[in-house]
């Protein structure tokens, strides 16, 4: 039978040569041989016990809150010989010699897919053309910590007694530590959900300019190992130039050819698989390319990936189809393989405690400039810390070069061991918790100033955020937002966040727009037509309404941060988020997002402000024009009682103020119930409105007595068709006038009579706003702080509100009761 033979470095770093059959690939099942004699089935065996083992430590470490790169490289610990690898059995079982190759090159194949899935992601603008503060910190971090580690190093080799290995090994660790790389903070962040923090997108943005200084200086120091090397004038000239050569063809041929035949594409149509393909081979190539030239493959993987235009259509395409079979199988292969080779038996106490001096004083270095510099960049000290430690992070870059330095011989296994260890794991293990603490600090001291509509000020510019995920919702917004009545007196300043998930990009985007319309990503341009009509808004109100517009391009599970963290830079006073369902024009639910429901549930938990969940209806209306030009706005708000009904009473009362709007309050009271304390607080409220719109011909207020649930669903569902928009609060307490309302809730971020009121099968076809009230700390404010509007001096003109006519006969009758104020109306509900 042929043999063949190679020499290998196996998981135990051992040097060995190993012999194979390389006619049998697979076996014919157990019953004949055994599997694990195979390759194949050895590398399944292998590929499967490395992804349970991490996602079972992974769990483990979840509560603590350490990233997953902790996880993989400890399982690959767990089967080293710093573990159960010291078994023989098991070694020979699992991990033999003879797996070894076929197990590193699946490593290899993730690690420079995975890389040029990060090139892709890297949005090539933002690295070539930061803002001062990221330029800032990015020259003052790399090289004073370059030069910081060097010196330091070499303080260490002057007067510490080492072995030759160690003193070797020192310079390599010191430049290892001036890496800043953005994969590693990238994804670090990403699994803390801290990339949408003002410190998060800082040090991104940082780490992409460092990562261009360190992308170049690493191809320039190979074009010099390449030119030493070669001993012809010819040789050397080709060595130097020929990585240049790639870069100028990458950049004038290869990236304006992928931008041509992707707009040869139909717009709209997804990519074909056969980009996908033909982008695979061309990745391949390019790793052979630089291979030859002299470069490593990670400088073809980059290059190409960052030529790829980040974002749909393609770079979205390219990263979902990467991210399973390369980003969840074979790179988490790539660090555990690094695990594997760590063995803490070699290590040596003076190696131990030098290299980790050393890992010490470079995250301490890296901390401390970001601290001296705060006088350019204008951080506080305490956001330099944050930024500091997560220009500390480690990851996928680190555990590349201490292979590539092990390979080489600068470090050796024992002190390859102790970078894994300390370096990578113990510096992670130990930033992880303090930025969590740190940025839990900063959110705690967040001011709890009131903003809500029932305690603004009147007289004063009401500033509203309005968020925006799609075009359709935008006519029944702007219809919103010109019933809310902004005049000379009251001005409105609108925040226009438009809201777009992040998909093909590694970092998120936060874009201000201005009159002088600046570049946005082409995946974006859907912006800038709900811009233009948040505009078109702003120009018919030029003298009473601003806007101020910005598009935000996240992850979805971290798009609620911004939104909080935006209102309460731009001391928004009311939030106006879409429902998570849009109705088809025959009355059916045309589309639905459960990552934008989860959306609205986080901000309502952590919003800074009060806040309304519009459902858009408008298409059922026919409400698309602009409202100056239709005869009406109706609106009817629902009074139940609550901090939230009091917010929707306020805002309700703001839009009875203009001309072209009728509103119609309508109280609901349960029959025979009576709370002295809160029918007090609620009349003062309501008399507060009704006082103001005494003479408003287009104010009416209804009262309607119910005895339950039952005679509240049927006296909402008897609203239709009547109005345009329905405002009501989300909360309420428990009461029998609601029970059985909320047995069948789908949607309770609306409360349950906003649920109510937003379902389908109810029949009504208005828009619906359901409000809540701010939130400061997590309770309710007191609803008798201030009322709506300002009252008379003497409680209200109206004393009889109090003292209702309850009339025993007829089922459900209306019955005036002072003929001064005609439009007051009570409605008793006899049907029990």
């Amino acid at each position: 039978m042929a043999k063949s033979a190679y020499l290998t470095d196996n998981a135990f770093s051992e040097r060995n040569i190993v012999c194979y059959d390389h006619s049998d690939v697979i076996s014919n099942g157990y019953k004949v041989r055994n599997p694990l004699r195979f390759p194949a089935p050895l590398m399944v065996f292998q590929l499967s016990i490395i992804s349970l083992t991490s996602l079972i430590i992974g769990v483990g470490l979840k509560p603590l809150g350490q990233p997953i790169l902790v996880a993989q490289v400890l399982g690959g610990i767990l089967f080293g010989p710093s573990a159960l690898g010291r078994s023989e059995v098991l070694r020979e079982t699992i991990f033999p010699p003879r797996g070894v190759m076929a197990l590193e090159t699946a490593a290899t194949f993730g690690v420079f897919f995975n890389l040029f899935a990060i090139g892709v992601e890297c949005d090539s603008k933002r690295m070539f053309r930061p803002g001062k503060k990221a330029v800032i910190i990015g020259i003052s971090v790399l090289f004073s910590s370059l030069i910081s580690n060097m010196g330091m190093a070499t303080l260490m080799q002057s007067f510490i007694t080492m072995d030759p290995p160690l003193a070797k090994a020192l310079p390599v660790v010191a430049i290892s530590q001036c890496i800043v790389g953005f994969p590693n903070v990238c994804s670090l962040l990403k699994e803390m959900q801290m990339l949408n923090t003002d410190q998060g997108r800082l040090a991104t943005t940082s780490a992409m300019f460092c990562d261009v200084i360190g992308f170049t200086m690493g191809a320039v120091g190979f074009i010099k190992l390449q030119v030493e090397k070669e001993h012809s004038i010819p040789r050397k000239m080709g060595s130097g130039f020929s990585p240049l050569i790639l870069v100028i063809f990458t950049i004038y041929f290869v990236r304006p050819a992928i931008k041509k035949t992707l707009k040869q594409r139909p717009d709209g149509k997804p990519v074909g698989e056969n980009y996908f393909v033909c982008i695979l081979i061309i990745v391949l190539t390019y790793i052979f390319a630089a291979e030859t030239i002299g470069q490593h493959f990670l400088f073809g993987a980059l290059l190409l990936g960052m030529a790829i235009p980040e974002g749909p259509p393609l770079g979205a395409a390219l990263i979902n189809k990467l991210h399973y079979p390369i980003g969840k199988l074979l790179y988490p292969i790539f660090l555990t393989t690094s695990g594997l080779k760590t063995d803490v038996f070699t290590i040596h106490f003076k190696s131990l405690w030098v290299i980790s001096l050393l890992v010490l004083f470079s995250v301490l270095i890296k901390i401390a400039v970001m601290i001296i510099i705060t006088r350019f960049t204008g951080l506080t000290v305490h956001d330099s810390v944050i930024v500091g430690l997560m220009l500390n992070s480690k990851g996928i870059c680190d555990v590349v070069f201490f292979n590539l330095w092990r390979i080489s011989e600068a470090l050796t296994d024992e002190h390859f061991a102790v970078v894994i260890i300390i370096s990578v794991i113990l510096v992670t293990v130990i930033i992880t918790p303090l930025l969590k603490y740190l940025l839990g600090s900063i959110e705690e001291q967040t001011p709890t100033k009131r903003r809500t509509l029932q305690h603004s000020k009147p007289d004063t510019e009401l500033r509203i955020l309005v968020c925006v995920h799609h075009l359709q919702s935008v006519p029944t917004m702007v219809n919103l937002l010109e019933a809310s009545n902004a005049t000379e007196q009251s001005p409105i300043g609108v925040i226009g966040l438009v809201l777009i998930e992040l998909v093909g990009r590694a970092a998120p985007l936060l874009i201000t727009h201005n009159h002088t319309q600046g570049e946005i990503p082409e995946d974006a341009s859907i912006s800038l037509q709900i811009i233009s009509a948040l505009r078109q808004y702003e120009l018919a109100y030029e003298t009473c309404v601003t806007l101020q517009p910005f598009t935000d391009i996240t992850h979805f599970d971290l798009m609620h941060e911004d939104i909080c963290r935006l209102s309460l830079d731009q001391n928004a006073t009311f939030l106006i988020l879409p429902f998570h369902k849009h109705w088809e024009i025959d009355g059916s639910i045309g589309t639905s997002s459960r990552a934008i429901q989860n959306i609205n549930s986080k901000v309502i938990k952590k919003a800074p402000c009060s806040l309304g969940i519009l459902v858009d209806r408008g298409i059922l209306k026919g409400s698309m024009a602009i409202l100056n030009n239709q005869k009406g706005y109706h609106v009817a708000v629902i009074y139940i009682g609550g901090p939230d009904d009091a917010e929707s009473l306020a805002y309700g009362a703001r839009l009875a103020r203009h001309p072209n709007v009728s509103v119609t309050l309508i109280r609901f009271l349960m029959f025979g119930y009576d709370n002295a304390r809160e029918r007090k607080v609620d009349n003062s409220l309501i008399e507060a409105v009704r006082y103001e719109n005494s003479m408003n011909e287009n104010f009416i207020y209804e009262e309607r007595v119910t005895r339950d649930g039952v005679g509240l669903s049927a006296s909402l569902r008897s609203l239709e068709d009547r109005y345009d928009l329905i405002v009501v609060g989300r909360y309420h307490e428990e009461s029998p006038l609601l029970v059985g309302l909320g047995e069948w809730s789908e949607c309770p971020e609306l409360g349950v009579v906003g649920d109510f009121l937003a379902s389908p099968d109810v029949g009504i076809i208005a828009s619906v706003l359901v409000v809540q009230q701010q939130r400061v700390r997590g309770k309710l404010l007191n609803r008798a702080a201030k009322p709506v509007v300002v009252n008379n001096q003497d409680g209200g003109p109206y004393p009889e509100m109090n003292n209702h006519n309850h009339n025993n006969n007829g089922m459900s009758t209306p019955t005036t009761v002072s003929n001064d104020h005609p439009r007051w109306e009570i409605t008793i509900d006899r049907a029990n």
